[in-house]
């Protein structure tokens, strides 16, 4: 939809799944929002596999029985393969929490995204696509809206007391803001592409997210989607995939392919389709979550590297959060920083969660499988992080566990305290 109006209750800044999902419940409770999304819907994204309490902002978003009669591979289990080929035993969803929401999904982002992006528009949301937003306006140290530029309408201005930065990577407002931090230590590289007719396990674990280990903990993503393809993307540090051999993509991929005997055992037969597509998987998380008149969702507030599949459920959390708090700001007319530091502190702790499993993840010294020999109640409380069963509970007996094992990193504020004029 086309638009010429000037002001609105809310803009947001980016259409994915954080954006979308605010936009679309602020709509639902009759606000007026407008998106702005720089890209024309669908358009192809990475990031394929859902936490299974994905389930719950997709039901607060009406969303679950479109994607219950999809055909989206179901996802039942996480499994970890060592460079070998052996498979260690699945963390079967359903066997620790029996619920609907213990079964996921495997989607294609091109129609995931439109999924959520349509629901925003059935709401009443106004969206602009190919629209750019390049300036964020002020008024006495505020934020009060966009100035952006469109194909239709060359460079214009719209206003609002609340703007969302749900732009993603590009992180439109906290680059501007200079409040980007990089992670110490996960700066990896990503190379993926994708595969027709690769092997699939049977039974449950045919939608089963892999993840196939490499030298030097790098590792392989094998996610299966519909119509027979296959995501298979490796993940590791630069200097290990660029060794000064080659520089070509599908070299270095095929070269890996042969450290993993499962992965090349489940690709031997398959046709490699469409690009090699490359990336610098660097996690960051902006030092601020809020200013007065702006607030960060989604990647756009941190990005974590990806082992855990964490992005769009993080994303989908932060929308059903932020829909929530403005409202309630549009309600008290307080568009401040500070009304938004419950958001930013719920956050903060959801990703410092992930971020201690991504660290031990990564440690030499490290095994999932030396973790659960300490206790099944060590690999329930493990089972709660992947599933993203992490609001309301106390995983102090987890990391303490872990940190007998690897090198946790100390916990950083970044993304918690708000910036305030």
């Amino acid at each position: 939809m086309i638009t010429q109006k000037t002001k609105y209750d809310a803009i947001v800044v980016g259409a994915g799944p954080a954006g979308s999902t605010t936009a679309a419940l602020l709509a639902e409770k009759g606000r007026d929002v407008l998106v702005v999304e720089k890209e024309q819907f669908p358009r192809y994204h990475v990031g394929e596999s859902l936490m299974p309490f994905c389930y719950f902002p997709l039901k607060r978003l009406g969303l679950v029985d479109t994607l219950m009669e999809s055909a989206n591979p179901r996802k039942y289990c996480v499994q970890f393969v060592r460079e070998d080929g052996f498979l260690s035993q699945p963390f079967y969803f359903f066997q620790h929490f029996d619920h609907p929401s213990s079964t996921t999904w495997q989607v294609w982002r091109s129609e995931f995204d439109k999924m959520i992006l349509d629901k925003a528009r059935e709401n009443g949301a106004s969206v602009m696509e190919r629209t750019k937003a390049n300036k964020l306006l002020k008024s006495n140290n505020r934020v009060v809206g966009i100035r952006a530029e469109s194909e239709d309408f060359g460079q214009f201005e719209i206003n609002a007391p609340i703007v969302v930065d749900a732009s993603g990577r590009d992180c439109f407002a906290a680059r501007k803001e200079n409040w980007m931090v990089r992670d110490p230590e996960l700066k990896k590289v990503a190379l993926w592409t994708y595969f027709k007719d690769a092997k699939r396990d049977p039974g449950l674990d045919e939608g089963a997210t892999t993840v196939a280990y490499l030298p030097n903990k790098g590792w392989f993503w094998y996610i299966p989607l519909s119509d027979g393809m296959v995501s298979v993307g490796i993940v590791a540090e630069r200097d290990y995939l660029f060794n000064g051999t080659t520089k070509d993509h599908a070299a270095i991929f095929n070269r890996e392919v042969h450290n993993n005997e499962w992965i090349k055992e489940h690709l031997a037969d398959a046709k490699q389709t469409g690009e090699y597509r490359i990336t610098g998987e660097y996690s960051y998380r902006n030092r601020y979550c809020a200013s007065d008149g702006l607030v960060l969702a989604g990647d756009a507030l941190g990005f974590l590297d990806p082992v855990f599949s964490s992005g769009v459920f993080l994303a989908l959390k932060s929308g059903v959060m932020l829909a929530d708090e403005i409202d309630l700001a549009l309600k008290a007319e307080d568009f401040s920083a500070k009304s938004f530091h419950e958001y930013g502190k719920m956050m903060q702790s959801s990703i410092e969660t992930m971020r201690k499993i991504v660290y031990a993840f990564y440690d030499q010294n490290f095994s999932f499988g030396d973790l659960a020999k300490r206790g099944e109640h060590l690999r329930a409380a493990l089972t709660d992080c992947l599933i993203g069963n992490v609001d309301d509970n106390e995983f102090r007996e987890l990391f303490d566990a872990m940190s007998d094992l690897a090198d946790l990193p100390e916990e950083i504020k970044h993304g918690l305290t708000t910036a305030s004029s």
